[in-house]
Formats: C-alpha cells, sequence, structure tokens
C-alpha cells in the first residue's frame, strides 16, 4: 500500500466500510483507549491521533477527557469527512504524519492500526518526536504476525490453499509491525524512549446481524487479506473460493457473530529533548 493507495482507492473503500472496520475492532478499542487515557496528562493537554480513519479513537478518548484537544490527521480525505461528521468535538485534517507539520505541540500521540503505512518509518517517527513536546506520550496499536491473527493467516490458507507468504524485514503494511525487535529498533533509533510492548488479544469481528456468515462475506470481499484475490478471480474460480470462505465462516459463527482470535501489540514510548 502507498500513500497514494490511501488518498484514492483504498481510503474511500474504508470510508465507505467505516462502521464495519470499527465494528472488526470491537474488542480491541477499549484495551487501547484504557492505556491512551493511562498516558494522557492529567491536566488539559493537547492530543495527536495519526491515521484517524473514521474518527473512532479520537471518539473515545475526547468523550472521557472533553478537557483533550484532540485533533485527527489521515491521508484519506473520505475517510476525513466522515471523521468530522461523527466527532464534532475533535478537530480533523488531511495530512501526512511522516512529513507534514504538525499543529502545535502534542503531549499525547496516539494510533490505533494507522502508523504501520510509513515508507521511511524511522525518519516518520523521528519527524513526530520533533514536533511532540519534550516528554510527550506515544501509544499505538499494530498487528501482531498472522499465526495470531486467524482472519488473516488460517482463514487465506483455508481458502486458497496456500499460507499467505512472510517477507523478513519492514515493508509497508497492516503486518508492518509484527516484528516487535524490529519495531523496537525503529523507535529508538527515532529517539524515543522508555519503549514497552505489551501484547492485547481480542476477537476480531468479521460479521454481524441477521446473517452474519453472509455479512462476512461482503465485508471481506471488499476489505482484507481476501479481497483482491476475490476481486481478479474469474467468476467459476470466484464461486468456488466463495464457497470454502463461507463454510470457514460459519465454522466461526455463534448464530449471531462471525468473529476469529486475533491479537496486537500495544507501544508506549516517550518523546525525548529534540536534537
Amino acid at each position: 500500500m502507498t500513500p497514494t493507495d490511501w488518498q484514492t482507492r483504498i481510503g474511500d473503500m474504508w470510508a465507505a466500510e467505516w462502521p464495519r472496520t470499527d465494528r472488526s475492532f470491537t474488542h480491541l478499542s477499549p484495551i487501547l483507549n484504557a492505556a491512551i487515557l493511562a498516558a494522557a496528562p492529567a491536566h488539559a493537554a493537547t492530543a495527536l491521533d495519526i491515521g484517524c480513519g473514521a474518527g473512532g479513537t479520537s471518539l473515545g478518548v475526547v468523550t472521557a477527557r472533553p478537557d483533550l484537544a484532540v485533533t485527527g490527521i489521515d491521508l484519506s480525505p473520505a475517510l476525513v469527512a466522515v471523521a468530522r461528521d461523527r466527532v464534532p468535538q475533535a478537530r480533523f485534517h488531511v495530512a501526512d504524519a511522516a512529513r507534514d507539520p504538525i499543529r502545535g505541540q502534542p503531549d499525547l500521540i496516539f494510533s490505533r492500526h494507522g502508523v504501520m503505512f510509513f515508507t521511511d518509518p524511522v525518519a516518520a517517527f523521528a519527524h513526530v518526536r520533533m514536533q511532540a513536546r519534550p516528554g510527550a506520550s506515544l501509544v499505538f496499536s499494530c498487528f501482531r504476525d498472522r499465526r495470531h491473527n486467524h482472519w488473516a493467516g488460517d482463514l487465506v490458507a483455508a481458502v486458497i490453499g496456500v499460507a499467505p507468504a512472510v517477507s523478513g524485514g519492514y515493508g509497508p503494511g497492516p503486518f508492518g509491525f509484527a516484528d516487535p525487535l524490529l519495531v523496537k529498533d525503529i523507535l529508538t533509533r527515532a529517539g524515543w524512549s522508555a519503549i514497552r510492548a505489551d501484547v492485547a488479544d481480542f476477537a476480531y469481528v468479521a460479521g454481524a446481524g441477521d446473517d452474519p456468515v453472509a455479512d462476512a462475506i461482503s465485508y471481506f470481499t471488499r476489505i482484507g487479506p481476501l479481497a483482491s484475490t476475490l476481486a481478479a478471480a474469474d467468476p467459476a474460480d470466484r464461486l468456488r473460493l466463495l464457497d470454502r470462505l463461507a463454510a470457514v465462516l460459519a465454522r466461526h459463527s455463534d448464530g449471531s457473530c462471525v468473529q476469529f482470535p486475533a491479537s496486537a501489540w500495544l507501544w508506549r514510548a516517550q518523546a525525548g529533548e529534540c536534537a
């Protein structure tokens, strides 16, 4: 995924699907929000939501702490438009956290799965640190590797018959920060200190409603690791893949919800003095 993708087709898709993408993190968001609020200054302060998407995390934070001046930034104009409508208590701007000036000097920087897409993560995190207030807190979540996220590992293997490839090193994408040693090195090189990571296991909600399996099929044809494969398949292959997908989803349905075991890293760090 490139910044241009988020500014156009991917961002537009996520903006159209925001209720279901937010729903997928239903069980992670309270864990992340609690960590963000624990790191927030006790006094009125400024906070920055990087890769704010449709504003779900900003909404949770500003609702719990109305005295925090929350600003969200995202590459996608469509997502920012949704966030502005959903969260009038916060401010939202189309901006690139990796290089654009950050308004004010945030005391708190947070992100829900929004920082794994930087082209140069060391430079991006250094840029954020240098514009944050010295001592500012950083809290963000990102996926652990696919073997802990069955919706992206086991599901894909069961549907297409091949396990997803695991590449070494960093590459922008949903699992770009799966390796905790790599992420700690990135943050250290970017000038952050007091770096710590904890595991946050959660249930990834893929479908709900009267027919949760059909809802999950609709979701995975638009969002997630199978969407491009399904879109590129010829009609016969697509029907075969959809049948396999339905069978797997049915095994993960309790009749009202389809969900998969999932896991994230929850990172915390602190900004040092600017060099």
